[in-house]
């Protein structure tokens, strides 16, 4: 990385907090994703983005800010892209993914917290993540109590607006979240300076689904055995789609997928043939949380896709392309936007139909669903998603895990015993 010191200290970050998370993250990374074998030469551009994560983009988001843009920031796939895109702004996903700050985020917050909750208050009280630093507003959202009750105390040190996400599906449902997009707009609006026009909000859906059609060109390609990319990379490239440059990015990951299409057609893949196909489900993983996929592929088994919101939910739907009029495309957003089975919704049905379908559609052996520490709505919703996928005879292992290694010894017995099974 090159030396971007007197950006960040300009941005006030603590120098020194900073350095030790740098320090920490290449070992990591390493360790993790650099020494697997067979890997993609596509790969390299996604090695590139992390090795520059606090540099390269946050130097090209602060020219953005000069030149008088804003950078809004979002915590989850219920935040409209497009919306942002179309004032001018950059919408890019915060960093939630690690132990960071945790002394001052209990100054503020319960100990006995969500870890990703307590992960992103860590982050900008310990002024630690420049992409924090970038945001001239962040948006939250209502789908869980304790991201809505902490937004009120993060609104203390970042101007936040919190859209309110329904938990039914219901046609009043529909018209509330129709109307939290449209007040959405209109703030993005006042806040950019700048009038959202029909043409730049068209340009802003093309361009949003052409990444979501990049990626699920990607998901679609890893339903071949062997298969051409590991669960890891693939997660990897999910969680960057989240603050990378939406149009680079795209480019990016269909070279890649041109790339991995001639090892489909040689039969060359990372893993051997009939290696065990796992499904992973549950809570969001932000870098980063590699920790469970890292174990798994470790284990001999393969992650062929990830039933979360860091994978199929944030690019399996697109929005509907109008002819113009902002009144008919911002309620197309609305309508994809609430096509998220999130674990928020009560009933959730489509999740439960989702996972049957796709562990048919990818051919797996098995499902791991994934829950962080103190996450209720997918804590509870596992009871749910064990009895459909018992009916249906597919194998679930359920995890409970935090952002810590203190576990890992024992979620590795766990998951290999599992994946022996589907052996």
């Amino acid at each position: 990385m090159s030396n971007y010191n007197e950006m960040w200290r300009a941005m006030g970050l603590n120098m020194q907090a900073h350095d030790q998370l740098l320090r920490a993250l290449p070992p990591t990374y390493h360790d993790v994703y650099l020494t697997q074998p067979s890997r993609p030469r596509g790969m390299e551009y996604f090695d590139f983005v992390v090795n520059e994560i606090h540099g390269l983009r946050i130097q090209e988001l602060q020219e953005h800010k000069k030149s008088g843009g804003k950078v809004i920031g979002a915590f989850c796939v219920f935040v409209p892209e497009e919306i942002v895109r179309a004032a001018g702004g950059i919408c890019i996903g915060l960093c939630s993914g690690i132990d960071i700050g945790t002394a001052e985020a209990e100054k503020v917050l319960p100990r006995n917290i969500c870890p990703l909750i307590k992960s992103f208050m860590g982050f900008k009280l310990a002024k630690v993540c420049p992409y924090f630093e970038s945001c001239d507003m962040v948006v939250g959202e209502t789908t869980c109590d304790g991201k809505k009750k902490a937004f009120e105390i993060l609104n203390d040190y970042v101007p936040v607006h919190i859209m309110e996400t329904p938990h039914m599906k219901k046609e009043r449902d529909r018209a509330l979240w129709l109307q939290e997009v449209n007040d959405f707009a209109r703030l993005v609006e006042e806040f950019t300076g700048c009038d959202i026009k029909g043409p730049e909000l068209a340009k802003a859906i093309q361009e949003v689904n052409g990444k979501r059609r990049a990626l699920r060109r990607l998901a679609e390609l890893r339903k071949n055995d062997p298969a051409p990319i590991s669960g890891k990379d693939s997660l990897l490239i999910e969680q960057i789609a989240m603050y990378d440059d939406v149009v680079r990015f795209t480019n990016k990951v269909n070279e890649l997928c041109d790339e991995l299409e001639g090892k489909v057609k040689n039969g060359e893949g990372v893993f051997p043939r009939k290696t065990p196909r796992v499904i992973v489900t549950g809570t969001p993983m932000a870098i980063p949380n590699w920790k469970v996929p890292h174990i798994i592929e470790t284990s001999g088994a393969v992650i062929v896709a990830e039933e979360l919101c860091t994978g199929l939910r944030y690019f399996e739907n697109e929005v509907a392309e109008g002819d113009g009029n902002i009144e008919a495309m911002l309620r197309n957003i609305a309508d994809r936007y609430l096509g998220i089975n999130c674990a928020v919704f009560t009933p959730n049905p489509g999740r439960m139909e989702k996972l049957v379908q796709l562990v048919r559609e990818y051919n797996a052996d098995g499902v791991v669903h994934c829950t962080l520490s103190f996450c209720d709505p997918y804590a509870v919703e596992a009871n749910r998603v064990e009895k459909v996928l018992k009916k249906e005879n597919i194998p679930l292992l359920k995890i409970e895990t935090g952002y810590d290694q203190e576990d890992t010894g024992q979620l590795k017995t766990r998951i290999e015993a599992f994946i022996e099974m589907l052996g």
